[in-house]
């Protein structure tokens, strides 16, 4: 606790005025530096929220679909969330057989995106 108290320090040519305080804890300032960082992250976690409009992430009442795309071997992942449950389902070039309904048509475009259509 000895680091913790002020020295006091007169002040030369001042006679009995009041003593000024000086500081002898060279960490002083590194508390401030740690909250100063965690400020800015948190700030810079909340705008990236913000302009990427993720915000629905964190409701229970919002429905997402996230399509990710791994560049390195063309695996494509479909993320969904409805209220609170997620579920993450990879695309695969498996064929399969069966009956089933058309629901729409699936165009890919010359810059690589895909658009779905629904009928």
């Amino acid at each position: 606790m000895k680091y913790f108290k002020r020295r006091r320090i007169r002040v030369a040519g001042k006679g009995l005025g009041k003593p000024s305080f000086r500081d002898d804890d060279p960490m002083t300032g590194v508390a401030n530096l740690f909250d100063i960082g965690l400020v800015f992250i948190v700030g810079l976690i909340l705008s990236l929220f913000s302009i990427y409009r993720l915000q629905e992430l964190f409701s229970e009442t919002s429905d997402i679909t996230i399509v990710k795309q791994n560049n390195q071997n063309q695996e494509m992942e479909i993320i969904t969330k409805k209220g609170k449950n997620i579920k993450a389902m990879k695309v695969t070039k498996d064929t399969v057989q069966g009956r089933g309904e058309r629901l729409g048509i699936a165009y890919k475009l010359e810059d690589g995106t895909m658009v779905y259509v629904p009928e």
